[in-house]
This record gives structure tokens, sequence and C-alpha cells, in this order.
């Protein structure tokens, strides 16, 4: 009877222990699925590097109109806000101790001509009488020496009488440029005198109109340096501007010159852009900001601000999937935005895949699953590459 107690014993026991296993089989738990992550992979595009910069407009040509003789003013020949042309009459002034000396002018050149006259033929006779030894040698040269100075005060008297012209011209103000003309400041019977502080008025040249733009000598350095990499090259100094109220002014600009000198109080450069401006929308004094195509980059990394981050020191990182679909960290350069885009200029290479979605639950070292995304060239946005709406999942 002991041995086959003992054999029942030992399969009751075996049969405790296969059932222990499948007990403990069937409670552990099922492994972990894959996280999900949806990933860009990036590729180098040329791409146009644009700077925004606050400016000013100014007028490119301003005449600041002050009587050049004075007296009183007779009459004024514009209306204030209107185009003038170069040569239009804009005031006139009394001109009548003017046109005085003016006639006393005349006179007194016809007076030195007619001495000039009578001392040329003296000294003409003089000449020939003292071939015939019948006047004197001292006498010849008196004579001679007397047209000499009918000559000279013949020519003072021209002199006199062109002044003369110039001063009564001068009555007459007109304006020395094509442009717009602003508000005068004096009125008919107002007296003015010659180079006065006080301005008349102001014509402006509004077409075309210069943009004055302040750039930091630190961000010009930063362009030089940039500048001086692969694959960068000099833009074309093109400029367009956004108004006060934020939409974009319709014509085109050029960057024309650079200052020499950084102001020292704002610690920055002006450039000056020239716009045409036909329908006169700028005016003067308008606060614009412009955008100057300064730099081209024909071998860009653009990578979405999605998938770039920050450590704890503020560094920017972006996570990326390698070759075994291990998640990886990266430390980046980045140089500015484009868009909705950062300009990367290292720690990352084209064909890298940086995970724009899922990265609050991937984690640097463990394996995921890719979903490949792309940017929407229309609206920007990440979407799936089989699909044509912006993806909206949150990271």
């Amino acid at each position: 009877m002991l041995p086959k107690l003992k054999y029942a014993s030992s399969v009751l026991l075996v049969l405790l222990l296969v059932g222990c296993q499948e007990e403990k089989a069937k409670s552990a738990p099922p492994p972990k699925p894959k996280v999900e992550v949806g990933v860009v992979t990036i590729e180098t595009h040329k791409t146009d590097l644009m700077t925004e910069l606050p400016g000013r407009t100014t007028s490119s040509l301003v005449a600041e109109i002050r009587p050049q003789v004075g007296g009183i003013v007779k009459k004024r020949f514009f209306e204030e806000g209107q185009n003038v042309n170069t040569g239009d009459l804009l005031y006139e002034l009394d001109d009548s101790t003017y046109v005085s000396s003016y006639k006393q002018a005349q006179a007194d050149l016809e007076s030195a001509n007619a001495s000039l006259k009578s001392a040329q033929l003296k000294n003409t006779r003089y000449t020939e009488l003292r071939k015939q030894n019948n006047v004197s040698q001292q006498d010849l040269d008196d004579a001679h020496v007397a047209y000499l100075e009918a000559i000279a005060k013949q020519k003072g008297s021209e002199a006199a009488l062109e002044r003369a012209k110039i001063n009564l011209d001068y009555t007459k103000i007109r304006s020395p440029i094509d442009g717009r003309i602003g508000i005068s400041q004096v009125t008919v019977g107002a007296l003015v005198t010659s180079n006065q502080s006080t301005v008349m008025t102001t014509v402006r040249s509004l077409d075309p109109i210069f943009v004055d733009l302040a750039q930091t000598s630190l961000d010009q350095l930063k362009q030089r340096t940039f500048l001086s990499k692969d694959n960068v090259d000099k833009g074309s100094n093109k400029v367009s501007l956004i108004l006060e109220d934020g939409s974009q002014y319709q014509y085109e600009g050029s960057l024309k010159a650079r200052e020499i000198s950084v102001d020292e109080s704002t610690g920055s450069v002006t450039l000056r852009a020239e716009f045409p401006n036909p329908d006169n929308l700028l005016l003067p004094g308008m606060f614009v900001r412009g955008l100057i195509h300064e730099l081209t980059h024909n071998a860009a990394i653009l990578v979405p601000q999605q998938g770039v981050f920050r450590d704890v020191k503020g560094n920017p990182i972006a996570y990326i999937v390698n070759k075994d679909n291990i998640v990886e960290s990266r430390d980046l350069t980045v140089e500015r935005t484009i868009g909705n885009q950062w300009l990367v200029l290292s720690g990352i290479e084209a064909g890298d895949k940086v995970i724009v979605e899922g990265t609050l639950k991937a984690r640097t070292g463990t394996e995921v699953t890719m979903v490949n995304m792309k940017r929407d060239s229309l609206t920007g946005s990440i979407v799936l590459e089989n699909a044509s709406v912006a993806s909206t999942q949150g990271n």
C-alpha cells in the first residue's frame, strides 16, 4: 500500500504545481505596447532669410523756402498741400525798391559805356599822335591808364546791373524742386528779411520716398558672421514694408545705403531704402517696419516649432528617433524663426526624424513606433503624410 500512496502523492504534487503556474500565467499583465510618436523627416531647403527692422519714412528731397531778399509779402500763388513743380511761383515780394535799383544800375552802366568809349578814342588818338611825336610819352601813358580804368568801371557797372537784376528776380520766390508744398508760415503783408531763420514754407518730394531703418550693430556683426558660412549667399537687398495698421505696402523698395557710423545713443546703424510712392500713401514721419532680404541659405535645416523644446537651462533641444527606433535627445543651435519653423545651425542633419507629436509619452532611450508626418505647404500645419487635414493632436 505504501508505494501506491507515494505515487498518488507525487501525482497530486505535480498537478498542484501545474495549476499554480497556470494561475500565475493568467494573472501576469500583458506587455506594454510601444509608444506611438509623430515624426517629420528633415530635409534641406533653399531659404530666403528676411530681417525685420523698425523705421520711419522721410522725404527724398526737402526744400525749406526762405527769402533771399527782404520785403513785404505781396502775394501768395499756391494752395497749401498741393503739388508744385520746379520753377513754380510761390510768393511775390514788393519789388519797388529793387526795380529802382535795377534802373539805377542800368543808368550807371550806360554812363560807364560812354566813358569807356571816350577813353578808347582818346587812347587811340594819342597813340597815332605819339607816332608823329606830337604828344609826349607821358600824355600817351595817362590816356592809356584812363582807358584801362574806364574798362574796369564798365565791368563793375555790368556786375552791379547783374546783381540788381538778381535781387529783383529774388522778389519772386519759386520752388526749387518738384514736390508737395506744406502750410505757409507767412501771410500776405508780412515782412520778411534775407536769409531769415524762419521758414516761409516747405516743399517735400514724396515720390520716391526714403525709409530709414534702424539695425543694431550686433545684428550686423551676426549677419557678417553668418554670411561667412557655407551655402550662405548675400541676398537681393529688396525691401518690403509693413504699415502701422499691419497691412503690407503694395510696392517693393530697394536698399540704397548704410550709414558708416554707429549712433552712440542707440547702438544702431541707419539703413536707407527707397520706395516708389505714386499715390502719396507714404508721408514723411510715418512709423513702418521693413523686411529686408539680406541673406539666402541654400541648404537650410528647418525644424517645426513643435519639435523644438527648452531644457531647464533654457537651451534648445529636440527629440529624434534613430535607425533602431530609439528616442535620442539632441542639443541644438538655432538662429531664428522663419514662419512656424526654427532655422537650426547645428544638432540636426538632413534625414533625421524629429518627433513633433507624442513627446510627452516618449522618453530618451525608449523604443517607439513612428507615424510619418509632414508640413502642409499651404497652412504650415503638421499633417499626416497621407492626410490633407492638419493634425490637431497635442503633444
